[in-house]
C-alpha cells in the first residue's frame, strides 16, 4: 500500500484512501492559501456592495426618495459598484445593488427605489 502524505506539511496520512492532509487545521492552510488572492477580491468588492446597498437603504426608507451626489458621497457610496442594471422602454437606466437603487436625474440628484420582492 503507497503511504500518502499531507499536502500541507508532508507528514505521514492516516486514515481513509482519499483523505489528502494529517488534520483540519493543514487542510484550512492548504486552502486559504490556493484562495487567499481571489477570496480578498471578491471579499472586498462584496463589502463594497454591501456598503452601497446600507447607503441606499438607509436614505431610502419608504422606498422612493430623491437625493443628491453629495449627499451619497457624504456617506461613502462608490459609483463604481452595483450589482444590476434595469432599462426602462424610456431609456432610463436604474443602477441596483441588490434590492435597492437608484436613478441619475439632472443638476446631480437621484431618485432611489426598492424594487418589489421577488422570489428566488
Amino acid at each position: 500500500m503507497e503511504e500518502k502524505t499531507c499536502l500541507e506539511c508532508g507528514k505521514t496520512v492516516v486514515g481513509r484512501s482519499d483523505k489528502k492532509f494529517c488534520d483540519d487545521q493543514c487542510r484550512n492552510a492548504f486552502n486559504n492559501k490556493q484562495n487567499a488572492d481571489s477570496n480578498n477580491l471578491i471579499r472586498n468588492v462584496h463589502n463594497l456592495l454591501r456598503k452601497n446597498r446600507r447607503i441606499l437603504e438607509e436614505l431610502n426608507p419608504d422606498g422612493k426618495s430623491k437625493t443628491t451626489r453629495a449627499r451619497l458621497l457624504e456617506k461613502g457610496f462608490d459609483f463604481t459598484y452595483h450589482t444590476s442594471t434595469y432599462t426602462t422602454k424610456a431609456g432610463a437606466v436604474y443602477y441596483f445593488c441588490y434590492e435597492y437603487g437608484y436613478l441619475p436625474l439632472e443638476n446631480d440628484y437621484f431618485v432611489l427605489v426598492k424594487r418589489k420582492e421577488e422570489t428566488l
